[in-house]
């Protein structure tokens, strides 16, 4: 039986918190109906709702926090590391002691449901991605972008090490893998997809991060590689954090279930998701047209046309996925031209101040954040 609301979702409460969640770059868009407020009341109850608007994007300790809005700092550890235990608010736990801070909605807040995620929870945000989500995916900078099937990088490239997946899962200490909120979001309202669950990938520079999780099962690095080849072979785009530095995370994404791609493929939104630096080429000479890419990619950005396969290249994303599947060796990864060829921002702090910029939030309210999370 899915669980009921945690409070009633006209209760102003909500409305605050809705709006707080919006002045994050990452935004959090309100709707006509209400509905990203029903969303908010599933998950938070009203004492914690009113609790997460007291916070900031900076990780603050339990005693700094009451300093700051009063109450005593046990009561107070208590209530915050509930919430964080159930993906309402961040926990980080360092030498000095753990601290806490808000976190967007996405990425944040709706990725750390996977345990909490059902039916109920699931049709909520169905609706609210019709109504307000998708609005999200049509800005920049985006929140994530496509990295390539490593294999079917032009050995002679230079590539940027935030390109490949193997620099990427190398610089950490701690590997993990989780089932796809996304594919378990759309299985729950009966649109799901036959694509593995299983893929979601995380990493940290902290030895031993997700040995004690639930939701996150740890593996080793040999296992993420493997993890990121049945990914490749089910078909699914990798997609990482918009960043040079700082990236924590491959997802394996797939148009029909995956929350950013859907923007694309549902919208026709060409801005959801940053493209790699790569694009697909044919070799007329090579290609017989049998149209096996076709079925591979997420994209719709191949097509055939007198018996000859041909890419869309403002819809190539440059994944690679439809190389692997051909069986004349008749495509190739080629490089952007340099005009097109996209740079992230270097950092999560860069990315919050083009995105700030970019949906008029003023810069100055986050430079204290931004600073601190450097």
């Amino acid at each position: 039986m899915a669980e009921a609301l945690k409070g009633n979702w006209d209760d102003p409460i909500y409305k605050q918190l809705a709006q707080r969640l919006d002045t994050v770059p990452n935004g959090y868009p309100a709707t006509d109906s209400g509905v990203e407020l029903k969303l908010l009341a599933k998950l938070f109850t009203p004492e914690e709702a009113a609790l997460a608007l007291k916070l900031t994007l900076t990780p603050e300790s339990a005693d700094q926090i009451a300093k700051r809005i009063g109450g005593d700092p046990q009561d107070l550890e208590v209530a915050l590391s509930g919430m964080a235990e159930r993906g309402l608010i961040h926990e980080k736990r360092r030498k000095e002691g753990v601290s806490y801070a808000l976190i967007p909605f996405v990425v944040g807040i709706y990725e750390l449901q996977l345990e909490n995620m059902d039916e109920e929870l699931a049709r909520i945000f169905e609706e609210y991605y019709k109504e307000g989500f998708h609005k999200l995916l049509d800005l920049e900078p985006p929140v994530q972008r496509v990295i390539p099937v490593e294999q079917n990088v032009p050995g002679d490239t230079e590539v940027m090490p935030y390109e490949l997946a193997s620099e990427l899962l190398g610089e950490a200490q701690s590997w993990g893998v989780m089932d796809c909120i996304c594919r378990k979001q759309r299985k729950l309202i009966g649109e799901g997809c036959d694509h593995p669950m299983d893929v979601c990938m995380i990493f940290s520079r902290r030895p031993g991060t997700f040995d004690e999780s639930r939701t996150i099962k740890a593996i080793t690095k040999e296992e993420a590689l493997e993890v990121l080849k049945r990914s490749e072979e089910a078909g699914l785009v990798h997609t990482v954090g918009n960043t040079q530095r700082g990236v924590y995370y491959v997802c394996n994404c797939c148009s029909c279930s995956c929350a950013i791609l859907r923007g694309i493929s549902e919208y026709g939104l060409l801005s959801a998701t940053a493209p790699s630096s790569f694009m697909a080429s044919v070799d007329e000479d090579l290609c017989t047209g049998c149209e096996l890419c076709l079925e591979r990619c997420q994209f719709n950005a191949i097509y055939v046309d007198d018996n000859l396969c041909h890419v869309d290249q403002r819809r190539c994303f440059g994944c690679g996925l439809c190389i692997t599947t051909c069986p004349d060796e008749a495509i190739s990864l080629i490089s952007r031209p340099a005009a097109q060829m996209p740079v992230p921002p270097e950092s999560m702090p860069d990315w919050m101040r083009d995105r700030a910029g970019l949906r008029e939030i003023d810069p100055k309210q986050l430079e204290d954040v931004i600073g601190k999370l450097a």
